[in-house]
């Protein structure tokens, strides 16, 4: 009998999520008409909307369980039977490892964390994906030295199977020759074995679809991708090549959106991916093309075994520290950890939950490459001798509330962890010339973008931004973000008396919503190469009809143009238009 039920609570439970992962795919599938269609709109309702299927297949999955089964009580013997019955159904399972972890996200909602081991969950994946094929291959190869460039260039567009025409299709091809020519010697020595490799399904992400391949010549593997956008006039083109890691990472980073890739086996496409981005994990590869519960996951097996490899301590994370939010780090990770402090000194006017719905509002947002993402975690264990002094008082004084001690473990209820960058104040501190020009460059350029988002960030300091490995400006600090059209830009009054210029207070008073943009030159800019700077490149910033204007722009439904790469590596047209990506 208990065998019987085992294995029925197995099978409901991979019913769920085989429910999940077809609705995931219908949805991803769908990005080719939204593309086409250029409905836009309807691009970011359907990420907003896909984000959210995990946790309501679990929640649906849940419902079913406890309306058929006595789960009541846990039994030991019972609950790991049921494991075994799972792990049965999964050696032909094409998504096995998305399975595992719908299972942990079942069982972990039903019980308490002291069952959260290995007899009862899947802490290490047991079914290995490492030769998991689909029944159709996840890419093609093609040979340019045997077919020709041009032959080959035209034989991918075709077999992307577009039902718009590409607008000038002998322009787009000799666009991409003409790239490859610059951008690699001429005078190359091409193995026997050269060929392009070419994922078969583009990757959709906001307004752009990417053909993602590698060039494989001898040993050499050299990663590409090439964007098409729609002219929203009935055809498509090729915008740009972009090629080389660096260029690549920066599309798929983890300061944008998710993409949509229709498979049916990810791991195949994760696995062709991650020799082109070593320093990109699998974790952040899974949860770049939409799987963030399985990159999650991930994440969290890499932490431990880095923990087990490692003897350094968790230490308060460089910069000024937050009004909001403790942070921490471990020197040999690159990684921070975000708690959520008790309580928020004056003037910071928020509460938990709000906090929380701004971080929600962020992995629901169009990153436009200026918000980091973050992994979010409860009821998480970490060592609590490798705690450093200094930290662990910092975190009894101010987030006591989200600590739990047991035994040699500290739990923290509730958490966020998210790339480690330089914090901005502390680059510009120590910056020469023509970085500090790089990064207010930077610096204004993701405010913009931001804005063009219908983000405002609210608090504009330094220290809220970080610098990336590229040099790369990044937004980080969410508390007072909110969405551009709820903003309120107002010029300052002319004072009633002259004399009032020199108060200490104001002589106007802002209502909840309003900003007064000239303001920011008073905060921002005392640093007067800092100041300098800023004027020649954002001075527009600091004046309230920009920001309203860009309110209006997203009023009428129109998107701006972000692109994920330089401009430079745009394909010069005879006629421009307005889409971005």
């Amino acid at each position: 009998m208990a065998w019987t039920e085992a294995k029925h609570i197995a099978e409901t439970i991979l019913d769920g999520f085989d429910s999940h992962y077809r609705q995931f795919r219908e949805i991803t599938a769908g990005a080719r008409q939204r593309f086409e269609d250029a409905h836009w709109r309807g691009v970011q309702a359907a990420a907003r909307e896909r984000i959210d299927y995990y946790d309501q297949r679990v929640v649906e999955t849940l419902a079913i369980l406890r309306r058929e089964f006595r789960l009541s009580d846990r039994e030991d013997r019972l609950w790991r039977r049921v494991k075994v019955e799972y792990l049965r159904m999964l050696p032909q399972h094409l998504q096995p490892e998305l399975a595992e972890t719908f299972y942990n996200s079942v069982f972990c909602r039903l019980f308490d964390r002291r069952y959260y081991n290995t007899a009862n969950i899947f802490v290490w994946p047991l079914i290995s994906t490492e030769h998991l094929e689909a029944d159709n291959p996840i890419y093609r190869p093609y040979y340019p030295a045997r077919d020709g460039f041009a032959r080959v260039i035209s034989r991918i567009l075709d077999r992307l199977r577009f039902s718009l025409p590409f607008r000038n299709r002998r322009r787009d091809i000799r666009n991409i020759m003409q790239a490859v020519h610059d951008r690699f010697p001429p005078n190359r020595t091409l193995a026997q074995n050269f060929q392009l490799a070419v994922l078969s399904e583009p990757f959709y992400r906001n307004k752009g679809a990417y053909v993602i391949g590698k060039m494989i010549n001898g040993a050499d593997q050299t990663p590409f991708a090439v964007p098409i956008l729609n002219d929203e006039q009935g055809g498509l083109y090729v915008d740009a090549l972009l090629a080389g890691e660096d260029e690549i990472s920066d599309v798929f980073s983890f300061s944008r959106a998710y993409f949509m890739v229709d498979t049916e086996v990810p791991a195949a496409v994760v696995d062709f991916l991650r020799p082109l981005m070593p320093r990109k994990t699998k974790a952040e590869l899974y949860t770049a093309i939409g799987l963030h519960k399985f990159g999650k996951a991930e994440f969290y097996r890499d932490f431990l075994k880095h923990l087990r490899y490692s003897a350094d301590e968790f230490m308060v994370a460089p910069g000024i520290r937050g009004m909001v939010m403790c942070v921490f780090t471990l020197p040999s990770f690159p990684f921070v950890f975000k708690i959520i402090k008790d309580r928020f000194a004056p003037p910071k006017e928020m509460t938990r939950e709000k906090v929380k719905e701004k971080y929600l509002l962020v992995k629901m947002h169009d990153r436009v490459g200026r918000m980091a993402d973050s992994w979010e975690y409860s009821h998480v264990a970490f060592p609590l001798a490798r705690f450093s002094p200094e930290l662990r008082e910092q975190l009894e004084t101010e987030c006591a509330g989200s600590l739990q001690v047991d035994g040699d473990q500290l739990i923290f209820k509730h958490l966020y962890i998210e790339r480690r960058m330089i914090p901005l104040n502390l680059y510009l501190q120590t910056a020469d010339e023509d970085e500090l020009l790089h990064a207010v460059h930077e610096y204004g350029d993701a405010i913009k973008h931001l804005a063009a988002a219908n983000i405002f960030p609210g608090d504009f300091l330094f220290k809220n931004f970080g610098v990336t490995r590229q040099g790369r400006v990044v937004f980080y600090d969410y508390d007072e973000l909110c969405y551009l059209t709820e903003c309120n830009f107002r010029e300052i009054p002319e004072p009633p008396y002259p004399e009032m210029e020199m108060s200490a207070e104001p002589w106007y008073t802002p209502g909840p919503d309003d900003v007064f943009p000239e303001e920011f030159a008073t905060f921002l800019l005392t640093d007067p190469r800092i100041r300098k700077v800023f004027l020649v490149l954002h001075r527009d910033l600091l004046d309230p009809a920009w920001w309203r204007a860009r309110q209006a722009v997203i009023r009428s439904g129109q998107l701006d143009d972000v692109f994920p790469y330089p401009s430079e590596r745009r394909f010069k047209r005879l006629k421009r238009v307005r889409p971005g990506i």
